[in-house]
Parts: C-alpha cells; structure tokens; sequence
C-alpha cells in the first residue's frame, strides 16, 4: 500500500500525538515503551518509538491492531491493559489507541507497552517478605491496641455505608456511646486514635463523648 498524503488536519493531529508520545515517554520511563503508529503506511507505520523495550525500530510495520484499524474504521478505538509479550519472552501490559480524523477514518495510533515483569518480581519479593515463619508465637507490638480500635471505628461506619472521616456529628456521637460501652475508650491513648482516625480534633471527639 503506497502511502498517501496527509492532509492539513491528519499533519496537525499528527504532531500533536507525537507530542503525547515524547511525554509519557519520559513520565513513564524506563518501564513502558510508547509507540507511534503511521497506519497510511502499514509496512513501515512505526513513526517514533520511545523507551524501546520491543526491540522494534522506526520504519517497522504495523502490528495485528493497526492492520485491523486500516480495515474497519467501527474497530474499537481504545483497546487498555491487554496482556502482550515481546519477543524475548517478557511479559507486558499494553493500550493501543486508534487516532481518527474528522471523517472518522483511522490513519495512527498511540501504543503503550509496560514491561511488567520488574513489578510482578517486586510484588513476588514483597509477598515473601511479608509471610511470617514462625507459627504458635503470638506478640502484640501495638500495646494501645490501636488496630482493633480502628477496625470497630471502620465496622461502624460500614454500618451506615459511609466512612469514618464522612460522619455527621450524631452518628460520631453514637460512635462513641458505643466505644463506651464496650469498653475501648479505656485503652491508652483511645482518644488520640479515634481523633485520628475520624478526621477530627481530639476536643471535637471529647465533646463527641458527652
């Protein structure tokens, strides 16, 4: 397919998703790579490639979407977060977004390829990290008990299908009546934690409690 000549409108959005690419070329790097695709010229459409984790060079063709763009102009213009693989094996997450002019033909396309092998190597690492060993040890490092505190605060706002920093001054009120009867605000430093928690002054929760 020869390519054809871009018009004054297809020149100017051209340029301007060129930009787009330099820019999260660098916001995004070294982890995703951020392709411009040609689609007027399907077997060199690679027209800037930044942040090369493919291996692939400007003046490559285009891949199995641009191809189907070229086909079908109904073709979905946004595709987000596929699972793709370069060619040496490693896994990615890729979008591809179609670029049409004001007739609604596709001529380019915006591609952004994220090597997600490193997170999911941090995540694993991270996993391993946190699995405790040990078994039949129990330790507390929270004396105050401050988490279960926080988890009767959270269960309470669920309750009424809000958040602990979202509740009016009578349900903080009755918030607290509860706190009080069962027993939490005698645990040191309750009222730091609920203040905390909820979003407030700790004179706001003392006058909460009366």
């Amino acid at each position: 397919m020869a390519k054809t000549k871009l018009t004054a409108e297809q020149q100017t959005i051209l340029e301007q998703v060129k930009h787009i690419a330099a820019g999260l070329g660098q916001t995004l790097a070294p982890f995703t790579e951020v392709v411009v695709h040609d689609l007027r010229s399907p077997k060199h459409a690679i027209l800037a490639i930044h942040n090369n984790l493919s291996g692939r060079r400007v003046g490559d063709p285009a891949t199995e979407l641009g191809l189907a763009r070229i086909a079908d102009d109904d073709y979905p213009q946004v595709l987000a977060n596929y699972a793709n693989r370069f060619s040496d094996g490693r896994q990615a997450k890729s979008t591809s977004i179609g670029i049409k002019d004001s007739q609604g033909h596709y001529f380019a396309a915006l591609c952004l390829n994220v090597d997600v092998t490193l997170f999911r190597s941090i995540a694993t690492l991270l996993d391993q990290f946190s699995i405790p060993n040990a078994e039949g040890v129990g330790e507390s490092l929270d004396p105050s008990n401050a988490h279960s505190l926080r988890e009767r605060i959270d269960r309470f706002a669920v309750g009424l299908a809000t958040t602990p920093q979202a509740l009016r001054t009578d349900q903080r009120r009755a918030l607290m009546q509860a706190l009080k009867e069962e027993g939490y605000l005698e645990l040191r430093r309750s009222m730091e934690t609920i203040a905390h928690h909820l979003g407030v002054s700790r004179a706001t929760v003392y006058n909460d409690t009366k």
